[in-house]
């Protein structure tokens, strides 16, 4: 008898022989493509951060890719053996899989966001204007560029299969292999010590390349005896206040102008009585809050739009909301009865007597006094709200909790969610300046809000905000999720896409 290959194993197995190669180049340029990922983020400050990096970028990378060969090409190989179908199907899944890795490395660089079910909400919400302003030349110019990396697969696919025979004489498969599975399985051990540890230059890249679930201390080193849980915990939700070494303020240059004829008055009591509700002119907007630990903190959050967290890297920095206006001519007048432990901005403070002349002038400026509640008294008048635009709101006088306070204006804000973090993006847009926000603040301006949702700090917790719920968390990954209305703790489900927004858009100032 004699055995011979049938012509369709030989074409199968030159076919898988194809694949494989196919597959590799597609590894090479996924990497290259999630290189993105990579500079788009701050390079960890120690070496065993840097290597984890390296060897997660590569095996993770690689396996989506690989993953990707082993589910949709190769049963179609076996199944419908002919080259010209699969190296047509191949290549349009190659072109499509690896334009939707490079449209989720913009979405992460511009937004913090990884494409995911979870997430479709906050996409759709986030890209919604500047999908909005596409007109047909845009989308046919994506077209086109798709159609060239669609050609581009094509040529690619077409080129190893009539060279795979001479490609096949490179016995390389081995060694890249074993390089790809040895980098795998040292980023998953490095990631299981990292989280026994709590290392935060690993755990902080947790989310960095799509569809990453790293292996956790918690989840294996406790399976086996060999981790604390309750020591574990503990431990973790010490760790994020401890992170933040230095500050980048402004990130960028804040350029724009500023109208000098135009008056803002800013107040913010600083007792517990109820604010004076009295005047038809002053609309009442719900939904503010104070998230600080204290209310010190509270005072230069407010003039920052940065959280509590970035306080203590921001003593030689004066803060935009002063700094900008008053070097483009307008006068700035800033009361507090009492030091700010701020050197920079206790130089600029005036006198209560003084404050209140300027409110009563008739010359513009940018005025903003932390005061009590009888000075309020004293200083809103119906003059006043005729006069100048003027915003009222209030220290919290219960930090134990979160809750909302009041928030008054003469003129048209949104009904948005919005906190202390959002004051200076919102004075300086009344004031006329149209510089991009997220230069100079985490917040937002309340007059024209571009987030549903809104993020800060509140001692070592991170705080966000979003429809009826509120997200607090401890450490990387300990959260819990309350109802705003009833502060009772939800069984809702996290939201990781929101979450990890938040915590990007959170930390965008750090060195």
């Amino acid at each position: 008898m004699i055995l011979s290959e049938t012509p369709r194993r030989i074409m199968v197995t030159k076919l898988v022989s194809w694949g494989h190669w196919f597959a590799l180049s597609n590894i090479i340029i996924a990497i290259i493509i999630a290189s993105i990922y990579v500079f788009a983020t701050p390079l960890p400050d120690s070496f065993i951060g840097v290597l984890f990096l390296l060897l997660n970028w590569f095996s993770h990378i690689g396996f989506l890719t690989f993953i990707g060969f082993v589910i949709f090409i190769l049963p179609l190989i076996y199944a419908v053996p002919k080259s010209r179908v699969i190296r047509g199907v191949g290549s349009s899944m190659a072109a499509l899989a690896l334009a939707l890795l490079a449209f989720d490395a913009l979405l992460y660089t511009k937004y913090g966001l990884h494409l995911s079910l979870s997430s479709a909400d906050l996409i759709r919400t986030e890209t919604q204007t500047v999908i909005n302003a596409f007109g047909w030349q845009e989308w046919s110019f994506l077209l086109l560029l798709f159609l060239v990396w669609l050609t581009f697969q094509l040529v690619l696919a077409n080129a190893l299969w009539k060279r795979i025979e001479r490609v096949q004489k490179f016995r390389i498969g081995v060694p890249i292999s074993g390089f790809f599975v040895a980098c795998f399985v040292s980023s998953h051990a490095l990631h299981v010590w990292a989280d026994a540890k709590l290392y935060q230059p690993i755990i902080k890249q947790d989310n960095l390349f799509p569809l990453s679930y790293p292996a956790t201390a918690k989840t294996l080193m406790s399976k086996y005896g060999l981790l604390d849980l309750e020591n574990y915990k503990n431990r973790k939700s010490l760790q994020f206040d401890t992170g933040i070494k230095g500050i980048k303020y402004p990130a960028n240059p804040v350029y724009c102008s500023i109208n000098n004829n135009q008056s803002l008055v800013i107040l913010i009591q600083t007792d517990n009585q109820k604010l004076p509700l009295g005047f038809a002119e002053l609309r009442q907007y719900d939904d503010h809050y104070d998230l600080s630990s204290n209310n010190q903190s509270a005072k230069l959050t407010s003039l920052f739009g940065l959280p509590e967290i970035y306080l203590s890297e921001l003593q030689s920095h004066l803060p935009i909301m002063l700094d900008l206006p008053q070097k483009l001519g307008l006068p700035i007048s800033l009361y507090s009865g009492s030091s700010l432990d701020h050197d920079k901005i206790d130089e600029v403070r005036i006198k209560y007597t003084e404050f209140k002349q300027r409110l009563v002038s008739t010359q513009p400026t940018l005025a903003i006094g932390f005061v009590t509640n009888q000075q309020i008294k004293q200083l809103v008048t119906t003059e006043l709200l005729n006069q100048k635009q003027v915003i009222i709101t209030q220290l919290s006088a219960n930090r134990d909790d979160i809750e909302s306070v009041p928030l008054l204006a003469n003129f048209e804000l949104s009904n948005n969610l919005s906190s202390h973090l959002d004051i200076p993006a919102t004075a300086l847009g009344v004031l006329g300046c149209a510089a991009n926000v997220e230069d100079y603040s985490v917040g937002q301006s309340i007059q024209t809000p571009r987030r549903s949702w809104l993020v800060g700090t509140k001692g070592s917790k991170v705080i966000v905000l979003h429809n009826g719920n509120r997200i607090e968390v401890l450490g990387n990954g300990n959260y819990k999720i309350y109802d705003r209305l009833n502060d009772e703790e939800s069984t809702e489900s996290l939201n990781t896409g929101l979450l990890g927004q938040a915590m990007k858009h959170l930390t965008r100032f750090t060195k």
